[in-house]
């Protein structure tokens, strides 16, 4: 009997000492991972190029300026339009809303895929991913092995393949192919100066960088994310998800900082959704004069989550910590919104500039709140309608009716074609386009449902890459 005590004894010890090496070698890889943030310069200006001083023609006699606002992990019921909202309506989204109210939604819009990268690919090229082998996101090889030492316990653990991490790529140079065109090279040759500000996510070495895809301008974060702030700013009001390893994973790793033009790194001034706004504003304004392309996607709501104090203290009525700094984030990427609406205005180009906004894909589960998703069931990297099924408005007053909506199902892979036919620029006919131009069908001028590939076009992703794995790429 004894004995058998003594041998238990020394399973609990090493038991526990595994436990203890377990716990220390997941800070070790987060410890290596924060070694790995670039340097940070301070923040200096940035010169915006400056369009004609004077223009040709009148803002309503001039191709339409043609803005993309794309949120970052936003869930469906996040915004107010359809009466619900975070924290049960607590924080109204009216400048959301109001590009929905002013001009079309479409119902049953459908994510190009259910993680950041892919759609976003989807959304740049007109192509889902699966045509040019860019279907999931990059991430680093020290980001998967927390996920899945953390998750091993789980009904269907995550498994890491160590005999792959020698093939595996760096990180920066998962990109989408140099032979993809991305919406901004058809706008650029089609005169339009190309501004991006935020989440690119689509590759960060020469080639494949913002700046080098066709945009003339870019401000934001190449390889993907950044921090909101600095983690001890006294402005910010922080929430961890010490539960979750990608949030274990992103408050060690990422920067507080922004690139210019692929410059070396330098710290915004100020939050980071407010900083992107403020310069947006800007570059409106030294492209009043001459037709513009905007991508502005910031990367709100995605974690890790960090808010203002000022919009936190604005919402003392939600109790819980975590859902009241998300909310302080809606809140906070609402008013953006509006301040970058509101730019169009004062510049008099609202009526001529088409307007659309959408989500990146559904909310993540990971942040720990059950409603961001309803009405629908599962999440961001799900291919359930939680995970695919995202907010889809298109304003363009000289030629949207407001209020209008279309049930219609369409995607992400429309964008391409529907800013393209807007610019007057031809569509790429050396492959095969999945997107439609849209704005027959929001305009009445075409009554017909968009036919094109009737599963790609159901928003089943899974079939859509089936069908995808049998088509000859290009």
């Amino acid at each position: 009997m004894k004995a058998f005590k003594y041998i238990g004894g020394i399973v609990g010890v090493l038991a526990v000492l595994a436990g203890v090496a377990w716990l220390h070698r997941i800070k070790i890889i987060l410890f290596l991972a924060s070694l790995k943030v670039p340097a940070v310069a301070p923040n200096h200006p940035v010169t915006w190029d400056q369009g004609p001083a004077v223009a040709a023609k009148p803002a309503d006699q001039r191709p339409p300026n043609i803005v993309v606002i794309l949120a970052d992990d936003l869930g469906f019921n996040d915004i107010t339009v359809h009466g619900g909202g975070v924290a049960a309506g607590a924080v109204p989204t009216p400048n959301i809303d109001s590009i929905a109210h002013e001009g079309v939604e479409l119902t049953n819009c459908y994510a190009g895929n259910a993680t950041c990268a892919p759609s976003r690919a989807a959304i740049m090229t007109g192509r889902y991913g699966t045509r040019f082998g860019f279907e999931f996101t990059p991430a680093p090889v020290s980001f998967a092995r927390v996920i899945a030492m953390m998750q091993s316990k789980e009904a269907h653990p995550a498994v890491f393949h160590e005999d792959v991490v020698e093939n595996m790529p760096p990180l920066d140079s998962e990109a989408i192919p140099a032979r993809e065109i991305t919406v901004a090279d058809l706008l650029r040759k089609q005169g339009y100066h190309t501004l991006h500000f935020g989440k690119w996510h689509l590759g960060a070495v020469a080639g494949s960088r913002p700046e080098q895809k066709g945009f003339d301008e870019s401000l934001g974060f190449a390889p993907g994310a950044s921090m909101y702030l600095p983690k001890n700013d006294p402005g910010v009001e922080n929430s961890h998800q010490d539960f979750d390893p990608i949030d274990l994973f992103l408050w060690a790793a990422l920067p507080w900082g922004v690139q210019f033009n692929g410059s070396p790194w330098f710290q915004p001034a100020g939050y980071m959704t407010d900083y992107l706004t403020d310069q947006a504003i800007t570059a409106v304004h030294a492209n009043r004069n001459r037709p513009f392309f905007l991508y502005f996607a910031p990367n709100a709501v995605h974690t890790p989550l960090q808010a203002t104090k000022t919009d936190f203290d604005a919402l003392p009525n939600i109790a819980d910590h975590r859902l009241r700094v998300y909310a302080a984030m809606v809140r906070n990427l609402d008013r953006n919104i509006g301040r970058l609406l509101q730019s169009l205005k004062d510049e008099g180009l609202d009526r001529n500039t088409l307007v659309i906004f959408t989500s990146d894909n559904g909310g993540a589960h990971y942040i720990g709140l059950p409603d961001i998703n309803r009405p629908y069931r599962g999440w961001k990297a799900t291919f359930f309608e939680g995970g695919m099924h995202v907010p889809y408005f298109i304003r363009w007053p000289a030629h949207i009716q407001p209020g209008t909506k279309y049930a219609a199902p369409v995607g992400h892979v429309d964008i391409f074609a529907t800013a393209a036919a807007a610019a007057g620029a031809a569509m790429p006919n050396d492959r095969t386009m999945d997107g439609v131009d849209l704005l027959p069908f929001v305009t009445d001028q075409n009554t017909s449902p968009p036919n094109k590939d009737l599963f790609c076009r159901s928003g089943n992703s899974r079939v859509a890459m089936d069908i995808g794995r049998k088509l000859q790429r290009p």
